[in-house]
């Protein structure tokens, strides 16, 4: 079995995250509930951290949810960034 195997996509745009151009902070309640998503501990599984594409969305989804999408961008090329939107299906 793949590290891959088992991930379930949400449709475009639909997820429990809120994700905005600002980082925000989580109140105690917010950090249980997201906690039930998120890995309980961080492992190397055939080169890729988890086990699941799941797993890695859901620790991606709190990170941005905590740094902002205007700091996340500044990570990579413009370029690189459009063209993820250009393949991404609405």
């Amino acid at each position: 079995m793949s590290a891959d195997e088992g991930t379930s996509r949400q449709p475009f745009g639909a997820s429990p995250w809120d994700i905005d151009l600002d980082g925000r902070t989580w109140t105690v309640d917010e950090w249980y509930a997201r906690g039930e998503n998120l890995s309980e501990k961080f492992e190397l599984i055939d080169g890729r951290m988890f086990w699941s594409q799941e797993e890695r969305l859901a620790l991606l989804a709190a990170l941005l949810e905590q740094v902002g999408l205007t700091e996340a961008v500044r990570l990579a090329p413009r370029e690189r960034w459009l063209a993820a939107l250009d393949g991404a299906t609405p």
